[in-house]
């Protein structure tokens, strides 16, 4: 009898595809594509900033520049200095014409000097007049003349006393009409308040002048630095005097910048004057933070800073 081998040893059906391992490698396969494009860390998730807030500002000094005009009207018959010169306190800077001034000097003091002539004429007078009254008085008290020119005389005496007191009254008028004819040629001349650097001039020897004819002289007194810093109104409660602070240069040198601290923050709310928009320059609200540099700096007035406020640091604030 002939057996069927495919019934003796069955055929295998064949192998289906490992469908497991194919869905391994593809899940691999995404996970290391995911994986080649997940963000690296940035510096700022590393390093967190310690500044709590920002503020455009300009370099300052306490009180501003100084412009000074001629006290009186007048001739400028001298300029003393030029743009760009140093000044101390005391210093000439110019000078009106003096003679009109010099002349009212002279003639108070003519007006003093006859003043004393006059009281020492009265006292002359008021002298020889007591004289003669006490005669007078003793005679008529011996018997020896009338009681009428006693009286008299007393009463000579009385009016040269009154004159003398009204002598003394114009003598100390005239003192003080020469003091203020000294004053007056004193306005005459323009003198620096302090130390200062000339910043402009414009002076003119032969011009007239005065006081309404606006500053001839613009000084920069010799005083230290500061930083008018606006604080947005959204950072003033993060600031407080004696809080350490950064101050970066907007312009030349990017890499300049100087240590400093908060001196005061004011009271009182303004517009914002330092920004570039102006439609955010019209909305904002800022308020004025005054600092001082911890080393003293020649920097130039009006220089637009950054001011970055550290709020890691704060140091006391200084007594007033």
């Amino acid at each position: 009898m002939k057996v069927c081998r495919s019934a003796l040893f069955p055929t295998r059906p064949a192998r289906r595809p490992d469908l497991r391992l194919g869905a391994i490698a593809l899940d691999l396969s995404l996970l290391l594509g995911a994986c080649s494009h997940a963000p690296e860390p940035t510096s700022a998730a590393t390093a967190p900033s310690a500044y709590v807030a920002v503020a455009r500002g300009r370099i300052d000094i306490e009180g501003g520049l100084l412009a000074l005009a001629m006290p009186r009207e007048g001739i400028l018959a001298k300029v003393a200095v030029h743009e760009g010169d140093h000044v101390k306190q005391g210093q000439l800077l110019a000078q009106l014409d003096t003679r009109p001034a010099t002349l009212a000097v002279d003639a108070a003091q003519a007006g003093l000097e006859q003043a004393h002539a006059q009281i020492g004429l009265l006292a002359v007078k008021l002298a020889a007049a007591k004289q003669r009254a006490g005669r007078l008085r003793a005679a008529a008290a011996a018997g020896a003349g009338d009681g009428q020119s006693a009286d008299d005389a007393r009463e000579a005496a009385a009016q040269l006393e009154a004159e003398r007191q009204g002598a003394r009254a114009a003598l100390d008028m005239a003192r003080q009409k020469l003091e203020q004819a000294r004053f007056e040629l004193k306005q005459r001349s323009l003198l620096a308040p302090f130390d200062a650097d000339v910043v402009k001039v414009t002076a003119q020897r032969g011009a007239s002048v005065s006081p309404s004819s606006g500053p001839l002289f613009t000084l920069l007194p010799n005083k230290p630095r500061i930083v008018r810093a606006e604080l947005n109104e959204s950072f003033v409660g993060m600031v407080k005097p004696g809080m350490h602070a950064e101050v970066s240069s907007n312009g030349g040198d990017p890499g300049a910048h100087w240590s400093a601290h908060v001196l005061r923050i004011g009271k009182v709310y303004g517009p914002e004057t330092l920004g570039n928009d102006p439609q955010v320059r019209a909305n904002a609200r800022t308020v004025e933070c005054v600092l001082v540099f911890d080393q003293p700096h020649d920097l130039r007035i009006g220089q637009r800073v950054t001011v970055r406020f550290d709020g890691s640091s704060v140091k006391p604030a200084p007594k007033d």
